[in-house]
């Protein structure tokens, strides 16, 4: 990465075009009126160019609030934009979350890049096309509808040409409108390029070795620096040896704000070696309450501060019957990101303008919540997007963009860039809050399920920066003026926090589901992918298929006598015909060798609104050792339209392996006293070598809108392995993860 990177807003405004508009008061409230009839993100940003410009290169400038994480979404938007513009997807030219120059979108999140910035992109690119077409046919004095297009070159009936790029010279007002977001676009019938596998944009720098991720950024002048965290996040700082640091070679300035301690130095090494010896001379003080008990883990949340909410009633009015009813509890752990790479920031402060390159998942957020803490304007602070090394939700990157910005401060002019240690990222990036979980139902004499009763404990999944009442940046509550991090958000179904998913789409005449929101977080909690979703689709299937076993009832065949959604039949049956699924010939039991086969069945529909997706797994469970190995997945999804067939394959495989990873494998490990995660080795995760064969079909519906992909299959893939289990060995393990000790155990029962 080079100084070219360094943007600015001067530099910005020639990227675009030149064309900075400044709005007057009259234009401003006639956006507002134009605003509100506006779908989704284009009511935040109804300026035609601030989505798309046609550039005088013979390119297409396209702008998305929404951040490239290694999801592949700047392919399919692409892919989107070229389609109803007619040109090839090689001129377009994108660029994500930014304040610079990107339009406010918010965060990158819960698997809707596609759905909302696809569907903005496509209005804008329809209503772009309609004006260049506009402007073409006055300037070939033909009407209109007798033009076509082809790869940015308009054609008359009598073969006049005259090609975007053109119009754009002669008329670079062309887009300067406000969106309608009215005009139709094209029929699926007639796409040539959405639908079509193309191969993923982002990834030749990244698989070439090429500066792609904000930890190759470098520019010139650039420092490095570190931070020396607090070992549990509330503990203040009472000494250090200031003096012996300053000594060390390179060292810059030493940062010291409250309980926020820092280094910068001129070389990253150097850096290194002074936050070690910052780290041993810093003594802290203070008193916090002690954590769970790991071993009582879903005991111990019950028992928490609570916000009780009834998300489901029905049917509440007739007695609950008197037919058959189980009840069981189900958990999971906390959960780490993981992220390949620690979050890494660059700052630099140009005299009153502080700029971030961050990878942060929200860039407009984080600018609010650093303005909030360096005291400055949002005008004076912009947040630039970088991919970072690994990145599934709110792990570290966030905070260490603050940090980054504290030590800019200090060596101002300088670019400082800042990496957190691996210790760092494990102990003090929020995790995927652990979860409990009951859930009690009754069959009727028909076998169908007659009384449903569902109970969540967990404390919120979405504590990001940019929420009302304070600041989550983990620096801003060590500082000399603290500030507290925000009240958890009460986020509404269908898309929820700990209570997402667990609104079964299973018809169920007499149900009540309670989501008991835990208001006091032992540990540090935000968004990890699908938030509360992986563990209530874990017990809700995992519940599903003890059910069909007290039924005596196939587990598919169960599922689909209460599901009514012909899309969500569609899935199971398919998984069904495609895993050759049936329920005598699953269980194979043990092979003589002391490793027990089986096979599990699960279905679920992502946030009740998004991915349908129905799994069969099959599991590998060796006595002796107590590992899980899933050897082959059959997976069958129907997420709508699909734009890039190849990217949508790439997420659904991809949360199926971090999801068969998070259920065998991965819990954050703690003690009474502090998180002992602090290494790769405390904290195993699927190897290359245990990664399954997985059999994917998407089921493409053209004339459906996008849905959703990303975390569509993490839930149904846990539960389909746990459902494995119970097959292969006869017990059932209802507490994540299917750890050795834990299997061991089971099977010893």
């Amino acid at each position: 990465m080079t100084a070219d990177t360094l943007l600015t807003r001067r530099a910005a405004g020639k990227l675009m075009g030149g064309i900075l508009i400044a709005f007057s008061m009259a234009d401003r409230f006639a956006l507002a009126q134009i605003a509100t009839a506006l779908p989704g993100s284009l009511k935040a940003n109804p300026r035609l160019e601030s989505w798309i410009r046609i550039q005088p290169d013979g390119t297409v400038a396209v702008f998305s609030g929404k951040a490239e994480l290694g999801q592949g979404i700047f392919t399919a938007l692409s892919q989107i934009v070229a389609e109803e513009l007619d040109v090839a997807v090689s001129r377009i030219r994108i660029s994500g979350a930014s304040t610079l120059t990107g339009p406010d979108e918010r965060y990158t999140y819960g698997s809707q890049s596609v759905e909302l910035s696809g569907d903005a992109l496509r209005r804008a690119s329809v209503q772009a096309r309609s004006l260049l077409l506009g402007a073409a046919a006055q300037s070939l004095g033909v009407q209109p509808d007798l033009l076509t297009v082809r790869d940015g070159t308009v054609e008359g009936p009598a073969g006049q040409r005259i090609t975007y790029w053109q119009i754009a010279q002669r008329g670079p007002d062309a887009l300067k409108q406000t969106l309608t977001g009215t005009g139709k676009p094209k029929d699926p019938g007639a796409y040539t390029v959405v639908g079509k596998p193309f191969a993923r944009i982002d990834l030749p720098g990244k698989l070439s070795g090429a500066p792609a991720f904000v930890q190759d950024l470098r520019l010139p002048g650039m420092v490095f620096g570190r931070v020396v965290l607090p070992p549990r996040s509330g503990l203040t700082l009472e000494a250090f040896d200031e003096a012996a640091v300053r000594r060390l070679p390179g060292v810059i300035a030493v940062v010291r704000e409250g309980s926020f301690l820092g280094v910068v130095a001129e070389r990253e090494e150097q850096a290194v070696r002074a936050s070690a010896a910052l780290h041993a001379s810093a003594r802290w003080g203070g008193q916090l309450p002690a954590l769970p008990d790991p071993q009582a883990l879903p005991e111990a949340l019950r028992q928490l501060r609570r916000e009780d909410s009834v998300i489901a009633n029905a049917g509440q009015d007739r007695p609950a019957p008197e037919g058959r009813r189980i009840t069981a509890s189900y958990s999971r752990p906390y959960i780490s990101h993981g992220s390949v790479g620690p979050s890494c920031a660059v700052a630099v402060l140009h005299g009153d303008h502080m700029q971030v390159w961050s990878h942060t998942q929200g860039a407009y957020p984080l600018r609010g919540d650093l303005a909030t803490v360096l005291q400055m304007p949002e005008a004076k602070v912009d947040v630039v997007h970088m991919p970072g090394a690994g990145c599934y939700g709110h792990n570290g990157a966030d905070d260490v963009a603050l940090d980054a910005a504290l030590l800019a401060r200090a060596v101002a002019g300088r670019p400082v860039k800042l990496q957190w240690m691996r210790d760092d990222e494990f102990a003090s990036a929020p995790f995927g809050p652990a979860m409990a979980i009951t859930v009690s139902a009754a069959l009727g004499p028909d076998n169908r399920i007659a009384d449903w009763n569902y109970e969540v404990w967990s404390n919120s999944h979405a504590m990001r920066p940019g929420q009302p009442g304070g600041v989550n940046l983990l620096s801003a509550w060590h500082l000399p003026k603290p500030y507290a991090p925000s009240e958890p958000l009460r986020i509404p179904q269908p898309f929820g926090d700990g209570d997402r998913n667990a609104l079964p789409e299973y018809t169920l005449p007499r149900r009540k589901i309670v989501n008991h929101l835990l208001l006091d977080a032992p540990l540090r909690n935000s968004s990890v992918r699908t938030l509360g979703a992986h563990g209530n689709v874990f017990a809700i299937e995992s519940f599903m298929d003890e059910l069909a076993l007290l039924a005596g009832a196939d587990p598919a065949q169960f599922r689909l006598d209460h599901l009514a959604d012909p899309r969500a039949r569609h899935v199971v049956e398919e998984v069904i015909r495609r895993s050759a699924w049936s329920v005598a010939g699953s269980r194979r039991g043990d092979d003589g060798k002391g490793v027990l086969h089986g096979r599990g069945f699960a279905y679920s529909r992502y946030k009740n609104m998004q991915t349908y997706a129905a799994v069969v797994a099959d599991i590998e469970v060796d006595r002796a050792s107590g590992a899980v190995r899933v050897p082959r997945v059959v997976v069958v999804i129907d997420t709508g339209r699909i734009v890039n067939p190849d990217g949508v394959a790439n997420q659904i495989e991809g949360g199926i392996l971090q999801s068969i990873s998070w259920t065998v494998k991965e819990q954050v490990r703690f003690d009474r006293e502090h998180v002992l995660t602090r290494a790769w080795s405390d904290y195993p995760v699927m190897g290359f070598s245990e990664v399954p064969e997985v059999e994917l079909t998407m089921v493409d519906r053209p004339h459906e809108p996008s849905l959703g992909a990303g975390e569509g299959a993490l839930g149904p893939a846990a539960a389909a392995v746990g459902n494995a289990f119970a097959n292969a060995t006869g017990r059932r393990i209802r507490d994540l993860p299917m750890i050795p000790e834990r299997v061991k155990v089971a099977l010893a029962a």
